[in-house]
């Protein structure tokens, strides 16, 4: 066999964000683009913010001498000292530039993250539903991934992750926003995680570090507050990118963040260091760390994705669906009026909707709609989302 057995069972199992792109990408082939509502994968079609431009002209016209050329594997200084800067202004906790790893994209940040960190068959928690690639992620580097449920409203259950927690475990896994939920996870159950962990390091003599996924971290909604995880744990580690907040998914550029009083950190981050090299990103794109130095306080405009969620969410409940209200990133997860969300999903494609199944997240039973799209595509798939409800008596 030309592919070893793990990578051919992975591949069988595949992304269903990128399944129902594919699907997406057939019709619109069929039909035309104008007549396919396609809600399934998360690339924002809002255009970068003006001072992105901007500063793209600036250095364009006026290029610093060996812009192009490599640096120290961790990235710029001058840019880590930005983000350093802006992330202490944010959460009132002082970063410097050496707690700033610049990596490529969010993606980039989890594999340096887990390759620096796990030994064989130590375990990384994570709540279901989940960014299915977490899974991924961690079998790269030899590690366990352990699913814990969460409760009617997605906020994990703190019970069943004292139960999960053993001698193995080596890391939690968060993201809030999420994916695929919206939810954003409080204040008071971010310190009630943080008690929880910093019980359990005691009672098994162990390092277990709190790894927080915040790409969507600056896309909240409704004036809400998002609380930082680096109060409530000394072992947290940020991944984030500025795929979603200043809507460049497709340059790549992200950073890692540890807790300034994180132990043994001078190590810690030689390991990211390193890692960022020897998997093969050797550095985050050169041009991009420098705009993104003078964009720390800049965003797309997020009331923008405010009234696409409301106008979604009014129209999903109408027609009968049953959903939490996002909070923050760019998705819902509706409950599929059908136990198989598949046959759900089926009905809908006959409309041209593309949504995401559930299952792709770990958790069957729900389907998950991006509305990171033009007010067309979102207005043009409330014909199908009302008929599949008739069709299933939700109307």
């Amino acid at each position: 066999m030309s592919i070893s057995d793990n990578v051919k069972a992975r591949m069988v199992e595949g992304s269903w964000i990128r399944k129902m792109f594919e699907e997406g990408t057939i019709l619109t082939r069929k039909y035309g683009a104008d007549k396919v509502f396609d809600l399934s994968i998360g690339n924002p079609v809002m255009e970068p913010p003006h001072e992105f431009k901007k500063e793209l002209s600036r250095l364009a016209n006026n290029p610093l001498p060996g812009m192009h050329r490599y640096m120290e594997n961790a990235g710029y200084a001058d840019t880590r000292a930005a983000i350093a800067a802006q992330l202490s202004q944010e959460t009132g906790v002082t970063f410097v530039h050496d707690d700033i790893i610049m990596t490529c994209g969010a993606a980039g940040a989890m594999n340096v993250i887990l390759k620096a960190i796990l030994n064989p068959d130590e375990e990384v928690i994570v709540f279901a539903p989940y960014f299915l690639e977490y899974g991924n992620y961690v079998d790269n580097h030899g590690g366990v991934l352990k699913v814990v449920p969460t409760d009617d409203k997605f906020v994990p259950k703190l019970d069943a992750l004292e139960a999960a927690i053993t001698k193995k475990t080596k890391a939690v896994l968060v993201n809030s926003p999420n994916n695929p939920t919206g939810v954003v996870y409080s204040k008071a159950f971010i310190s009630q995680l943080g008690e929880l962990l910093n019980k359990k390091e005691a009672h098994y003599k162990t390092q277990i570090y709190l790894i927080s996924d915040e790409v969507y971290r600056k896309i909240i909604f409704d004036d809400l507050k998002y609380p930082p995880m680096f109060h409530h744990h000394r072992h947290s580690i940020v991944a984030t990118s500025h795929s979603k907040d200043l809507a460049l998914p497709g340059e790549r550029i992200g950073y890692i963040a540890v807790h300034p009083e994180c132990s043994q950190k001078g190590e810690l981050l030689g390991a990211f260091i390193f890692c960022n090299r020897i998997l093969g990103y050797v550095n985050a794109p050169a041009l991009m760390q420098r705009l993104v130095s003078a964009l720390q306080n800049v965003t797309v405009p997020i009331m923008e994705y405010q009234k696409k969620r409301d106008f979604l969410y009014e129209n999903l409940v109408e027609f009968g669906y049953s959903l939490v209200k996002p909070q923050g990133a760019f998705y819902m997860f509706p409950t599929s009026p059908t136990s198989d969300e598949m046959t759900f999903i089926a009905e809908l494609q006959k409309y041209n909707v593309l949504v995401v199944p559930g299952r792709g997240f770990g958790t069957p039973g729900y389907f998950r709609i991006s509305y990171c799209l033009t007010d067309k595509t979102l207005e043009g798939s409330l014909k199908g989302f009302k008929k599949a409800a008739q069709k299933f008596g939700l109307c």
